[in-house]
């Protein structure tokens, strides 16, 4: 076998080949020596009646034939060496374009995976991790230099009006407009970059405060004019907010959230834009602080999470529980996930909160099985989670170190998440789902999905909203949206999980409709793990594998 580098293996097969040709070429200098050497004997026979050396050097000089046969070894010799160099040439010839051809497509698929992992699918813009990345990148040169930089956080207002009224596809087609236009305003220097949704960034090297003012000038006029989706004209505006370096922050974590802020301050005054200040914090209660310290309270292990169970209503099965976390802060006390969670979402914290929330939940898994207990785990999945790709390939790495069956894990993940990108989404959730993992389609009913995209997805169950679920009692329309959706689902194969079920009323209407399991204060609250084992035996649910209680 050849080893070694391309160049290597082409000059090795090369020569093999020519060692192969010159081989026979050998072989028939041989067999032509061997038949000159017997003719001559022959000859030399025949013409003297016995053979000596005199009598074959006679033979050679005064027979015509063998002067033929004597040039046959190097006609041979020459014909090997021609052959052998031609036939390697054009093996390596061969080879050499196959290697350039392999070199090519792999350099081809590494730069399409780079810029996936970089760009974002819809616009083509850089993505979160390229912006902040490009944003250290700014913040060390103007360390070095000592110059300042801008960054802008940009937000569409009323955007979900355009997506609720139009649908999502011609509001990608918004966001496409929008996105080129935002590139073509500014410098080639500049970077424009979309974080999600209706969110963009702009980061602006070397600039100051009247360059970050003029920049955010040109944005907003670029909007000026309508978009056209559809024959429609549709006027979209923005609220930008504006974080200076050094003097609104020195690291990139810093600079995105007091921008933020300041979009939000802009939203609240509507004036278009506005710079970072100490006072927008109000718009914000505590959430500076809180950004700053939830990065150390994900690697200081100070968040904890609480189970809510989920009950199969046929038999009162308790077979899973949702993991909801919550965070000790030492000042605040136990902060509700909805305070941290969408600061965590535009910090880009989300992804290690989820890690963590998996791995802590599967851990709990892991212990309840080795105890006899046979829980399984819900978690829910965000959009800039769940298109990760690494997604599926992290979480079979942790099932693994927790040796946790992958049916024992559902991720919830809603409409608008797997709508963000579909394509994207729909590939994800395949590996997840060929991973054994469990999915399921949280919120339904909530988000603009189309029931011809859900049903090529590999989920195995819908939780209906509970805003649904709690109006059924006063509202009919709800109660006909509710029974709809269970019908819907069981007719495309899937189990129906009704969320917000509050009173045993509910959960009697809900049991007549078929729906399959409920979750809600009815079925138990959000407990400490301790505590939720605490309440087995008092409560009315059985575990799978129990005798079932009276």
């Amino acid at each position: 076998m050849i080893t070694g580098s391309p160049s290597q293996t082409l000059v090795g097969t090369a020569q093999l080949l020519k060692s192969r040709t010159n081989k026979y070429a050998l072989l028939g200098v041989s067999i032509a020596a061997l038949c000159l050497l017997v003719a001559s004997f022959l000859a030399a026979y025949l013409a003297s009646g016995h053979l000596t050396i005199e009598a074959v050097v006679e033979a050679q000089r005064t027979n015509f034939a063998l002067w033929i046969l004597d040039a046959m070894p190097f006609i041979f010799a020459i014909w090997g060496q021609y052959s052998g160099s031609i036939m390697a040439y054009e093996a390596g010839a061969v080879i050499l374009d196959q290697t350039s051809d392999l070199r090519a497509q792999a350099a081809a698929a590494q730069q399409k995976i780079t810029y996936e992992a970089t760009h974002d699918a819809l616009t083509g813009l850089p993505n979160r991790v390229l912006l902040h990345d490009r944003l250290q990148q700014a913040i060390s040169a103007a360390r070095r230099e000592q110059d300042q930089l801008a960054v802008l956080i940009m937000d569409l207002d009323h955007f979900r009006e355009i997506n609720d009224t139009l649908g999502h596809y011609n509001g990608d087609l918004v966001l496409k407009q929008i996105a080129s236009r935002l590139k073509s305003a500014l410098r080639d220097p500049d970077t424009v970059a979309r974080l999600g949704g209706d969110e963009f960034a702009v980061l602006l090297p070397k600039s100051h405060t009247d360059g970050a003012r003029l920049a955010a000038h040109k944005l907003l006029k670029a909007l000026e004019p309508s978009c056209v989706v559809g024959g429609l004209n549709l006027e979209v505006r923005a609220s930008i907010g504006i974080a200076l370096f050094p003097e609104h922050g020195t690291d990139a974590d810093t600079l995105l959230q007091r921008a933020d802020v300041a979009m939000y301050a802009t939203k609240h005054a509507k004036t278009g834009y506005t710079f970072y200040t100490r006072t927008h914090d109000q718009y914000s209660p505590h959430r500076l602080v809180l950004m700053g310290e939830l990065r150390q309270a994900i690697e200081q292990d100070d968040l904890v999470l609480h189970y809510q169970p989920k009950v199969r209503m046929r038999d009162r099965e308790l077979t899973e529980v949702e993991a909801l976390v919550r965070w000790r802060h030492p000042q605040h006390g136990l902060i509700p996930p909805d305070e941290f969670i969408p600061l965590a979402e535009r910090t880009g914290l989300i992804n290690p909160l989820t890690h963590w929330v998996l791995d802590e939940a599967l851990r709990q898994c892991a212990e309840w099985t080795r105890s006899g207990r046979d829980i399984g785990v819900c978690a829910n999945v965000s959009a800039r989670v769940l298109l990760d790709p690494s997604l599926p390939d992290t979480f079979a790495g942790m099932l693994a170190a927790h040796q946790v069956p992958a049916s024992r894990l559902v991720l919830e993940i809603t409409e608008s998440t797997i709508m963000t990108d579909q394509e994207r989404a729909l590939e994800i959730l395949t590996r997840l789902h060929r991973l054994g993992i469990r999915l399921s389609i949280d919120d339904f009913g909530t988000g603009y999905s189309s029931l011809a995209y859900l049903k090529r997805l590999p989920v195995e169950e819908l939780k209906i909203d509970r805003s649904f679920v709690q109006d059924m009692a006063t509202d009919e329309n709800d109660a006909v949206i509710v029974r709809a959706t269970i019908d819907l689902a069981h007719n495309l194969g899937l189990r129906v999980i009704a969320e917000g079920v509050c009173n045993r009323r509910l959960w009697e209407t809900l049991d007549g409709m078929g729906c399959d399991a409920a979750q809600g204060e009815y079925v138990g609250t959000p407990r400490s793990a301790a505590d939720f084992i605490a309440g087995l035996p008092g409560s009315p649910w059985r575990l799978r594998g129990s005798a079932r209680r009276a």
